[in-house]
């Protein structure tokens, strides 16, 4: 025992020394010297198995490489004895207890590749040992178990084969202690090693063909089979398969990864099996495992994508297993069983489609990959076929094809793709038409864009063509019929559905083009029976997005124009699709096309591209026209017919749909500022609503949402959309009309007329007694709003309106007694009334805006009349004073009645609703109980009802009939102010309400003040009002009600939000009261003797309360205080400008630093900067009446409160455009009426000129046009002095110097008073402002840092700045006077001698114009000696020579000749300047001068004509026929003689003509710059010019060293290669004596000399030396040329240097014989030189210009080599595939467009490089590298190998990472030393097989 013991432990370590494949060698020496059986050294080695399991176990972490090979040295051992052992079922029962499954269940500790093995060399042993029936008994249902207890199964004993037991009952007790791990061991095997065993087995039991005797205790009939163990084994591999398709992510990867591949093997070999299921044997077939394989599938398919990929993963392995429908294997042929065929199923196809276009990359590779399966096309990139349509003719060149066509055309002819001919035949298979489809698709989806252009037009066109032919698809494809697949001859836009939405989705914008434009050039016309077969999820997803595409619209709002040619080509289009649908679906598909708004967000062109296709798309439904109806087919028609006399609800919900997704898509296009573009989207939207919906077709609550949404500037009086809505609303003669209009007209007017009654019966509401709250409220006045609108669009007829008066009449009368009963009716009724009310104001505003004075018949409206004068409009408005003042009494007292509810806090309830305890943020809500806040709201709605109506009828009436209202009016003032304040939270709430329902109250008291009014108040003895004689009428009004309501906000039971809201309504209610005095005199009444409405005392409280309260305003309460603040401040005027006094105003400094300080916090605090907010608080701080007054602005040489607080405005402004441009409209005002105050803003007006922003205020139009406050607060700014120009920029960036411009422009027309009768203190003021900022702006051009500037890039802000600082010095040109005039031109002539740009330099030259042209005396003093100043910059002399020329052209008649004199003698001299810009642009500029004064010369005087005028006459005669003067004249366009530099200098001269394309501050194109427009590209055309000429030149040179190179006789090319290497040796020639100089010494003097003989001989000697030496040298060099490979790269085509270094990089390590580039001078670039690395001094550079490649790879192929191109074409060659030749040319193409076609054609071979990835391209230079990598390898000698690793996996190499650069591969397999070391950056991948390792000759490598 002790022997075996010893034996076992040497063993063991043997195990760990010797290689695994070695250890059956041991044994058997083991076995041969003790001569121990093997079933005792295998009994022995089991026994050790726990505890080295034991060992293993305690470190629970993955096994090293030496404890792997041990285990597997361990197993094989074992293995092996059993063999030797032979048949012995007990034995391997144990050793699968024992340690087969131990081991198993150890899977997370070991590498795959050890379980693959361990697995494999069990089943090794059971197929020698044909144990199938021990497996089948013991290891089988214990794997089973395993799956099942994983997927939560119970066995079913009826269908389960195998029985799940854990450890046989007759093994138990032979385990013994092994028990409970065995046990263990059996049930926790993991899912994976499981599913892998049993396909393991699975696998070897088909391939075993012996017989097993079978296991006693488990098979009763004797013998057991492979093949029988395997269908039983299948059948419950089949049923665990379904169940872990339905289950997780791990349990459908390992029936996809380990039991479908060997059961569909299996299928493969065998029809069916023939199992034995307990009780009964049964067959077994394919054909319905794969019918319900594929009901799993389907069931994936639906669910996410996890599950649909790994359906995707299924379907693929099933068709690799079954590509055909042929029968195989043992099938029984004689019973014809249809096969299953899962490409006869619809849904497979579907789903194939809707993989084709998922997002995913990896599921669309997987689509493709199942379709070209199913298809059976081979090929990767290409298809084998190429549909082709050819004639017999030969093709000519179409006309009119562009470059880029034609290079794309050329490149299809390379690809093999199909010809376009006239005549087409017949011979196209289903075939080709998929193999077209698959080309396209991976063209899309793989390839570059020139690949796609060459395909993509010839291939559509073919399947289209063909398609009309043969009129489908698919019907079969290689003898299958798939009938369920295709039916439809319109199948084919399903497929081609699936290429448009790829090429919209694809990343070149290019190609998206490309793939739009062949779609909508289709004419669909041609196909209109089938264009419905284009899938509508197509239509509304990716054509839709490819819509919205910005790169189809690029023409899109070009000059007003929005529209594109996508968005017509997509009208057409569905125009033409709708066409062909029946009105129901019509209208459906509509509504989702029209939704799609809802769905994604739309850019501009988006939005316009869809209203259009909606609009064309519903114009298909007009019916009226019989020929239309024969067109749209009988289908159609009689939809059309059912839809007419059988509207359904459906039909109805879906016009109900469309409404809806109209009104969002105008909703949409609110956020786009331009009127224009929102015109265009309403006129479609509602011609779209036009076709297809009837008003009474849709529920009058739809109608009243969709028109509410049209902007009212379009529907309003004088809108443009106006007549079309009311056309639609009444179908006046419309062709969507089915009915008779007069009959639609009564239908909407009968609606109209019955809402009332609707909305306020019982049955409207969904409880009438409930109580309700502000909501309600809201909701009812939008509704009621949105009625009214729409009753007064519609209305024609005055009888139209007699509805509605009779039941404001009887609802009226009978208020009050409805008010006991429902209290919430008399609410919606007064709600109504309002809305009436609040309609026709709008009305009359519209009408007066807009100016109607008269009516139409074609446009009849009675509201259209705009003068009151009119009788009509009398009548209409008399009409409804009627009624109102018929039931003005019932409604005073009903008010009354309600608003005593103020007077009774304490009989109100106290409890407060949950909703208003809880709530947390949103609007504050009233806190009151329910019934009481419905008794109040009551209340409040009465109040402001009465007063709206009341404020109405008096505008119109004036009469004593409203007396009544107006004195309840202020007796319910007097009540309300009069109040005590309460102390408890309900009393509190009860007051704010009151307060509430005073603000409508006292606009209707200040609006219709007048003498009736006072007396009113008067009669009731009012105890507010004064008795004495010239008090103030309404200081104790006012008071009073300041006192009472800061009573009540000081008691403190409100809380902080309610708080708010009251103070709201304290502004508002102040506002009116201040605007009382205002709306007096408006209405003509004026307070007699010595009464005032405010005192100063009252005033000043007012304001300081104001004042105090404004730092902490709300959002809401800004403009209510803002606006008091201002009527505060113009009373505070009126009383100054009253009294004799100065201090009676009352406005002191220290109250406006208040003001300004605190309006500052608030404007600070305030998170948004709305338009009207910065308005009122610019007109309300900076008043008009407080600008004049010097101490505001400057106080002790320190700003004033009014400077500070413009200061602040303007630091703030500039991050605000809009406040900068408020800022500037309304200083400029306050500056021009105040010329004297501008002198201490002139750094303000600095900044002003200044200023600049890219930013584009889109909200500024919006909140004009739409925001009733804003227009309001807009509008009282102070008026521009230019209303054109504000119109014009007021919105833009350059408005704040346009203001400044047009300011001083009018300044200067009052500085130009000054001298004359009427000089004011005004006018010496604007001169004096003038000169001061003139001289200011002229310091800063000149001593600034930023304006002084020369060297500064075009488009920069120095630019910009410099251009906006000389507009404004131009502007003020006018100022300039003699006093100052030397310093001006001082100024001037610094900044024209320094470096300015044209467009600076422009306003330079016409400012000075305009001084020398007001000042002519300077011109001889100044201006003559600088041009005489010859060496002057050129640029300066320029600008000089401009200047004098057009003072010449431009002065008056009295010193035009001598100007002439003076400076045209000194300009002739510059004709000859060297600089060709100077000398053209002077020729110009004489050219005009001497047309002006020389007239045409008369022949018959020229003889007497003195010389000097001669020579002007030949002079001018040149520069008129000289050609290129002519055509310098020509480009510039008469800018001479448009050119004035008086109108220059306006505001409208430098800002009004703006070019939108081309826009920079408003900077014409000087002349200077067409000058140099014009030289440059004549400079151009000649480098062009002369380049082509050495490009011939360099052509010729290399045809003529070829013919050089060709000897004429082999003697003679021995000869020269002979002296070739002569002179390769030769680098110096040296003297060398011959034998007849050396006879002839004596002869000579100089060689007759001895000593000069024996110098010159040491001089040789030294020679030979040199000689020698460079001849060693020489010898080296051209062993090393001969080292260098025979391979020459050319990359002409590159110009990038960062790779063009690269490659000469990487052709200096790999030792190329050349490198070719376009230029040789890229090798001086220092970039090159810095990334190269010296590499260009060590290969041989080869110039060859692009338009030279074609000539030098010509060359090179007479000379044997060959020419390769890196390109992918369709007959590339993968690069692991090719053998490169010896000599080798190698040409590279350009980053995107690759090598172009004229050079392909001349290459042998295009080569590419095999891709994984999803990137198709690598960089250019990245490829070479590979390229040259894989060469170098393939040659070097330790490269030709190839290895091959068996498929049992046994040796895998092992990978060690050394360094972080290089990755080691080391080969077990008898090779220890043998290492491959690879760079990781050169991107190698071995491909490898598997046993052992073989040497044979050429090594396969993959890059």
């Amino acid at each position: 025992m002790d022997s075996m013991d010893s034996l076992i432990t040497s063993l063991l370590k043997s195990f760990r020394q010797v290689p695994t494949v070695a250890v059956s060698a041991v044994l058997d020496c083991v076995l041969a010297s003790t001569g121990l059986p093997p079933s005792a050294l295998f009994t022995s080695l089991l026994n050790t198995f726990p505890t080295l399991i034991e060992d293993v176990n305690q470190n629970d972490e993955k096994l090293d490489s030496d404890q792997c090979s041990y285990l597997v040295s361990w197993v094989r051992a074992l293995c092996h004895l059993f063999k030797k052992i032979g048949s012995n079922h007990d034995a391997l029962q144990l050793f699968m207890w024992k340690s087969f499954l131990p081991f198993m269940k150890m899977a997370h500790m070991f590498n795959h590749e050890l379980l693959n093995q361990v697995a494999e060399s069990f089943i090794d042993v059971v197929v020698d040992t044909n144990s199938w029936a021990v497996v089948e008994a013991n290891l089988v249902p214990v794997l089973l178990r395993s799956v099942g207890n994983s997927l939560g199964m119970l066995q079913n004993e009826e269908l389960d084969i195998f029985k799940w037991d854990l450890v046989p009952n007759y093994l138990v007790n032979d385990l013994g202690m092994y028990k409970e791990n065995i046990v263990s061991a059996s049930s926790s095997l993991p899912l994976p090693v499981s599913c892998h065993i049993l396909s393991v087995m699975l696998e070897a039991a088909l391939s075993s063909k012996q017989v097993a005797p079978t296991l006693k205790s488990t098979i009763a009939n004797g013998n057991v089979d492979g093949q029988n163990f395997a269908g039983n084994l299948i059948w419950c591999l089949c049923n665990m398969a379904e169940q872990m398709l339905s289950q997780n992510l791990e349990h459908r990867s390992c029936a996809i990864g380990f039991l479908l591949p060997i059961i569909f093997k299996a299928f493969v070999a065998y029809n069916s099996f023939e199992i034995s299921i307990p009780g009964k044997m049964c067959m077994f077939s394919r054909n319905s495992f794969f019918l319900n394989i594929w009901k799993c599938c389907s069931t994936l398919f639906s669910l996410g994508p996890l599950e649909r990929r790994d359906a995707y993963s299924v379907v693929s392995l099933y068709l690799s297993f079954f590509p055909c429908t042929e029968a195989c294997g043992d099938a029984d042929m004689s019973h014809e069983v249809e096969e299953f065929d899962i490409r006869t199923k619809k849904n497979f196809w579907d789903e194939i489609k809707r993989g084709l276009v998922d997002k995913e990359c990896l599921v669309r590779k997987q689509s493709l990959h199942i379709l070209k399966t199913a298809l059976h096309i081979n090929g990767g990139g290409q298809s084998s076929l190429v549909l082709e349509i050819t004639t017999h003719e030969k093709r000519s060149i179409p006309h009119g094809m562009t470059k880029r066509e034609l290079w794309a055309d050329k490149e299809a002819k390379s690809l093999g793709v199909g010809r376009i001919c006239n005549s087409v035949e017949s011979n196209f298979n289903n075939q080709q038409r998929w193999e077209a489809f698959v080309l396209l698709y991976e063209m899309l989806e793989e390839y570059g864009t020139h690949l796609v252009e060459a395909a993509w037009n010839h291939q559509v066109s073919l399947l289209l063509q063909s398609f009309t032919l043969h009129g489908k698809f698919v019907s079969s494809v290689m003898g299958a019929d798939y009938k369920n697949q295709i039916e439809s001859k319109g199948e084919i836009f399903n497929w081609l559905a699936i290429l448009w939405e790829r090429g919209f989705h694809h990343d070149n914008p290019q190609v998206r083009c490309l793939i739009m434009h062949s779609f909508l050039d289709i004419n669909w016309k041609d196909y209109r029976k089938f264009v419905n077969s284009v899938p509508e999820t197509f239509i509304l997803g990716s054509f839709l997005k490819g819509l919205n595409d910005p790169v189809h619209h690029k023409e899109f709002g070009v000059k007003g124009i929005y529209s594109s040619a996508t968005i017509e080509g997509a009208r057409q289009f569905l125009h033409e699709y709708t066409g062909c649908l029946n009105v129901r679906r019509g209208i459906a598909f509509l509504g989702n096309l029209a939704s799609a708004a809802k769905q994604q967000s739309f850019s501009r062109a988006g939005l316009i591209g869809l209203v259009e296709c909606v609009a064309s798309a519903a114009s298909t439904f007009r019916t009226d026209n019989n020929d239309n109806k024969a067109e749209l087919g009988e289908d159609v028609f009689l939809g059309m017919m059912q839809v007419q006399f059988n509207s359904d609800s459906s039909l109805r919900n879906d016009k109900i749909h469309l409404l809806d997704a109209l009104r969002f898509i105008i909703d949409s296009s609110k956020q786009h500022f331009n009127p224009n573009y929102r015109l265009r989207v309403c006129d479609k939207v509602l011609e779209t609503g036009a076709s297809v919906v009837c008003t009474f077709d849709v529920p009058l609550e739809i109608l009243f949402h969709f028109i509410s949404s049209l902007p009212r500037e379009f529907t309003d009086c004088g809108g443009s959309l106006r007549v079309k809505v009311q056309e639609w609303l009444m179908g006046c003669g419309k062709k969507h009309c089915t009915v008779n209009c007069c009959s639609t007209k009564m239908k909407l007017l009968t609606s109209l007329h019955d809402f009332p009654n609707r909305f306020t019966s019982p049955q409207y509401m969904q409880n009438a007694l409930a109580t309700c709250n502000d909501e309600d409220l809201d909701a009812w006045e939008f509704e009621a709003k949105r009625w009214a609108r729409l009753l007064f669009l519609a209305i024609r007829e005055e009888f139209h309106l007699t509805p509605m008066l009779m039941f404001i009449q009887n609802h009226g009368t009978n208020i009050c007694r409805q008010s006991n009963k429902l209290e919430c009716i008399p609410v919606k009724f007064l709600i109504l009334a309002s809305s009436l009310v609040m309609e026709l104001q709008i009305v009359q505003e519209r009408n007066t805006e807009y100016g109607i004075k008269f009516r139409t018949k074609s446009e009849f409206s009675l509201l259209e009349t705009v003068d009151r004068s009119s009788p009509d409009a009398v009548v209409l408005y008399q009409k409804f004073i009627d009624v109102f003042l018929l039931i003005m009494e019932e409604l005073v007292s009903f008010a009354n009645l309600s608003c005593s509810v103020f007077s009774l806090n304490a009989k109100m309830e106290d409890t407060l609703p949950g909703s208003v305890k809880g709530k947390l943020g949103g609007p504050s809500q009233r806190r009151l109980a329910s019934s009481t806040t419905t008794v109040v709201l009551q209340a409040i709605t009465s109040m402001k009802a009465v007063a709206l109506i009341t404020s109405w009828c008096a505008h119109f009436e004036s009469g004593c009939s409203l007396n009544f209202a107006f004195n309840f009016f202020w007796k319910f003032y007097t009540k309300t102010i009069s109040s005590s304040a309460c102390d408890s939270e309900t009393g509190a709430e009860i007051c704010l309400a009151a307060y509430e329902a005073l603000a409508p109250v006292l606009r209707a008291l200040a609006s219709g003040f007048s003498p009736r009014t006072l007396a009113c108040i008067r009669e009731n003895d009012n105890p507010l009002l004064p008795d004495v004689e010239g008090k103030p009428v309404l200081d104790s009004l006012v008071l009073s009600f300041l006192q009472n309501i800061n009573n009540l906000l000081a008691v403190g039971v409100l809380v902080r939000t309610r708080r708010a809201v009251l103070m709201n309504w304290k502004w508002l209610c102040l506002e009116s009261l201040l605007l009382i005095p205002c709306y007096a005199r408006k209405n003509g009444f004026h307070l007699e003797g010595n009464h005032s409405f405010f005192s100063d005392a009252a005033l000043k409280w007012i304001f300081n309360d104001i004042v105090e309260s404004l730092e902490n305003a709300g959002e809401g309460s800004i403009l209510p205080m803002l606006r008091s603040v201002r009527l505060t401040l113009s009373l505070f005027a009126e009383g100054k400008s009253s009294s004799a006094l100065s201090t009676c105003s009352g406005v002191e400094v220290q109250m406006m630093w208040h003001l300004v300080r605190s309006s500052w916090i608030m404007h600070v605090s305030c998170s948004k900067r709305k338009v009207a907010p910065i308005a009122a608080l610019l007109s309300s701080v900076l008043h008009a009446s407080l600008f004049s007054d010097d101490h505001l602005h400057i106080a002790d040489n320190e700003p004033g409160p009014l400077k500070w607080f413009v200061e602040k405005v303007l630091e703030e402004g500039t991050k605000s455009p809009r406040t900068i441009r408020l800022a500037a409209l309304h200083l400029s005002g306050l500056w021009l009426s105040n010329p004297r105050i501008i002198k201490y803003y002139i750094k303000e007006l600095k900044l002003l000129s200044l200023y600049g922003s890219v930013a584009f205020d889109e909200d500024f139009e919006a909140e004009l046009a739409d925001n009733h406050d804003t227009k309001i607060e807009v509008s009282l700014l102070e008026t521009s002095p230019d209303a054109e120009l504000t119109e014009a920029f007021i919105n833009t960036e350059l408005y704040a110097r346009v203001s400044v411009a047009v300011l001083f422009y009018k300044l200067a027309d009052l500085a130009d008073i000054v001298g004359s009768t009427n000089e004011n203190e005004d006018c010496r003021a604007a001169f004096e402002a003038g000169k001061l900022f003139l001289l200011e702006l002229l310091d800063a051009v000149v001593n600034d840092k930023d304006l002084a500037k020369e060297l500064y890039k075009k488009y920069s802000a120095i630019h910009r700045r410099k251009i906006r600082a000389w507009q404004m010095i131009c502007v003020l040109s006018r100022f300039v006077s003699e006093d100052i005039v030397g310093q001006v031109t001082q100024y001037l002539h610094i900044s024209l001698s320094r470096n300015n740009l044209p467009a600076v330099r422009q306003y330079l030259e016409t400012f000075a114009i305009n001084v020398y042209l007001k000042f002519p005396p300077l011109v001889g003093e100044q201006l003559v000696p600088v041009l005489r100043d010859y060496d002057m910059r050129p640029q300066a002399l320029a600008s000089y020579v401009f200047i004098a020329a057009n003072i010449i052209l431009h002065s008056s008649e009295t010193v035009q000749s001598r100007h002439l004199e003076e400076l045209l003698s000194p300009i002739i001299p510059l004709l000859t300047s060297h600089h060709h810009s100077l000398r053209g642009f002077t020729q110009l500029l004489v050219y005009q001068v001497l047309c002006k004064f020389f007239p045409p010369l008369d022949f018959k005087t020229s003889s007497t004509m003195p010389l000097e005028k001669r020579c002007f006459e030949d002079l001018k005669t040149y520069l008129v026929k000289n050609s290129d003067c002519t055509r310098l004249r020509a480009s510039m366009e008469g800018f001479l003689d448009a050119y004035n530099p008086i109108s220059s200098v306006t505001p409208g001269g430098i800002f009004i003509n703006r070019v939108e394309e081309l826009e920079f501050e408003c900077v014409p194109t000087s002349l200077m710059e067409e000058v140099l427009t014009f030289l440059n590209d004549v400079r151009e055309d000649l480098r062009s010019s002369m380049a082509k000429d050495l490009v011939t030149i360099k052509n010729e040179s290399l045809r003529s060293n070829e013919d050089h190179n060709c000897p004429s006789n082999a003697n003679e090319g021995n000869s020269q290669s002979q002296r070739d290497r002569d002179s390769l040796l030769d680098f110096q020639k040296k003297i060398t004596l011959s034998k007849h100089e050396k006879k002839d010494t004596n002869d000579s003097p100089f060689l007759g000399n001895k000593e000069n003989y024996k110098q010159l001989m040491e001089i040789e000697n030294e020679g030979q030396l040199l000689d020698q030496m460079l001849q060693s040298r020489s010898l080296a060099m051209e062993k090393v040329r001969a080292s260098r490979q025979q391979f020459i790269l050319v990359a002409s085509l590159l110009d990038r240097i960062p790779n063009l270094a690269g490659l000469a990089r990487t052709c200096e390590v790999f030792k190329a014989a050349g490198l070719a580039f376009a230029d040789a001078n890229i090798l001086r670039d220092k970039q090159f030189q810095l990334i190269s690395v010296t590499a260009g001094k060590w290969v041989p550079i080869i110039e060859v210009p692009v338009n030279s490649m074609k000539v030098f790879l010509e060359k090179k192929k007479k000379e044997g080599f060959s020419i390769l191109g890196l390109e992918q074409t369709a007959n590339s060659i993968p690069l692991n595939q090719y053998t490169f030749p010896k000599k080798t040319v190698l040409v590279l193409g350009r980053e995107k467009e690759g090598i172009p076609v004229d050079i392909i054609h001349i290459l042998d071979a295009c080569i590419e490089i095999p891709q994984l990835g999803v990137v198709r391209s690598l960089n250019v230079h990245k490829s070479e590298k590979v390229r040259n990598h894989c060469i170098a390898v393939r040659k070097a000698s330790w490269s030709s190998f190839v290895f091959r690793l068996s498929s049992n996996r046994k040796s895998l190499p092992k990978r060690h990472i050394n360094d972080s650069n290089y990755v080691t591969y080391k080969f077990a397999g008898g090779w220890e030393n043998f290492a491959l070391k690879l760079r990781v950056r050169t991107l190698v991948v071995l491909r490898m097989s598997s046993e052992a390792v073989e040497s044979t000759e050429g090594a396969q490598l993959f890059y």
